[in-house]
């Protein structure tokens, strides 16, 4: 195999529209009512699909509203996949973050997501879900790190490393989200959060920094 993505085809299209279709249509709803407010059935008929639908493309109700959990989960390990020759993987992910700064791409600099944010503060079941979502992404970028180290994944180490890299990347959205709540201008934001990812940096370590870099070749 040449590793040549496969065109995508007419079932997987429609499966994927459906999919984003439904995730669309809750969204609405959740904003609109508030994610506890809404119930599976209602989302089905607004989407104008079945329960079992929804069910297929979403097991539980946190999923349509994390829709991109996948993504989210993996962010730092692709970070770190992607380093470069030279680059630990800690420098990979802090990379990463001022680029989603300087660049205007972090989600939380839209004022818009702080729609969300509130419906997610709102809802016990919403913030239950976070919490596992952090832990998975400590699980992935240890998984990464054992991977591109090939040192042993049950070293307490790379646990460590992964919960300080994920607590990194958390003290910059949630400073993003404090700061933006305020009413802050989002350019205004970014420079002040990219100043305290300096400070962030500092607080890492030298072990943390230096670990799993990237050899030539």
């Amino acid at each position: 195999m040449d590793g040549t993505a496969r065109p995508e085809g007419l079932r997987e299209r429609k499966k994927r529209q459906t999919r984003q279709h439904i995730s669309d249509v809750a969204t609405g709803l959740f904003l609109e009512r508030g994610f506890e407010a809404v119930t599976i059935a209602e989302i089905a008929e607004a989407a104008q699909v079945s329960v079992n639908t929804v069910y297929n493309y979403f097991p539980a109700k946190e999923d349509l509203f994390f829709d991109r959990q996948a993504e989210m989960v993996t962010r730092l390990s692709r970070a770190i996949e992607g380093r470069a020759v030279g680059e630990s993987a800690a420098r990979a992910v802090l990379r990463a973050l001022r680029a989603s700064l300087t660049e205007r791409s972090a989600e939380a600099l839209d004022p818009a997501f702080h729609r969300f944010v509130a419906v997610i503060n709102s809802s016990p079941a919403l913030m239950a879900r976070l919490m596992v979502m952090h832990e998975e992404i400590c699980r992935s970028t240890q998984a990464t790190l054992a991977h591109e180290t090939g040192d042993d994944p049950a070293d307490p180490l790379l646990g460590l490393i992964a919960s300080q890299l994920a607590w990194a990347a958390s003290a910059v959205q949630n400073s993003v989200l404090r700061l933006m709540a305020e009413g802050r201008d989002p350019d205004e934001v970014a420079r002040d959060v990219l100043a305290r990812l300096d400070i962030i940096e500092t607080l890492l370590g030298e072990r943390t920094l230096g670990y799993a870099v990237k050899a030539a070749g």
